[in-house]
């Protein structure tokens, strides 16, 4: 006997989490359903339900997975020498996606928007994918000396989803690059105040 079918049953959920994150991302919440996120993940619909008893089962799982990718994402950035550096490729990452982003908006900012208007507990969950990145911009500030480094992390965030919410609206990516640009510019402009 062999364990291929652990194997394969891993793979449906991980695959279900994934399509969940795709299909919420491009559709929205209410507009998703638990059949376009079984056809996003190659899995037959009934098949869903031995995973994810409810929508708001696989919401929660989505939410999980995007913390665990921004986590992944921040990491990566401590391979930036100085938290300058750090901050500066947090604010370039954000223009990378700058395409994906024109059409369907940030996938952690446009989901906690969305939950942030239900009273379910999602709302709350969904905070902490913002938080994240506010909590180690915040930490990055302070390490370059700055008192206001609580304020630096919420202006960065708020700036990177603004140019999001902005490069979506105006279907317009090179919005996203040219700004965030400019916003690595800016930390290097608070680098240089700090050090003078």
């Amino acid at each position: 006997m062999t364990n291929s079918g652990v194997g394969s049953e891993v793979g449906k959920r991980e695959r279900l989490v994934e399509g969940a994150c795709r299909v919420l991302h491009e559709q929205g919440v209410e507009g998703a359903t638990i059949a376009d996120i079984a056809e996003a993940a190659d899995v037959p619909v009934g098949n869903v339900y031995y995973y994810f008893k409810t929508k708001d089962e696989l919401i929660q799982a989505a939410i999980d997975a995007h913390a665990g990718a921004i986590q992944t994402a921040l990491a990566e950035l401590e391979r930036h020498r100085t938290p300058q550096g750090r901050l500066k490729a947090l604010a370039l990452t954000a223009g990378e996606r700058a395409e994906e982003v024109a059409r369907y908006g940030c996938p952690h900012g446009s989901l906690c928007q969305e939950l942030a208007k239900r009273d379910d507990g999602h709302d709350q969950r969904a905070t902490k994918l913002l938080a994240l990145s506010v909590d180690w911009a915040e930490e990055q500030f302070r390490l370059m000396g700055r008192r206001d480094a609580r304020d630096l992390a919420v202006s960065l965030v708020a700036a990177v989803q603004g140019l999001s919410l902005l490069a979506e609206s105006f279907h317009d990516p090179e919005l996203l690059t040219r700004q965030t640009r400019r916003l690595a510019r800016w930390i290097d402009e608070l680098a240089d105040d700090r050090a003078s």
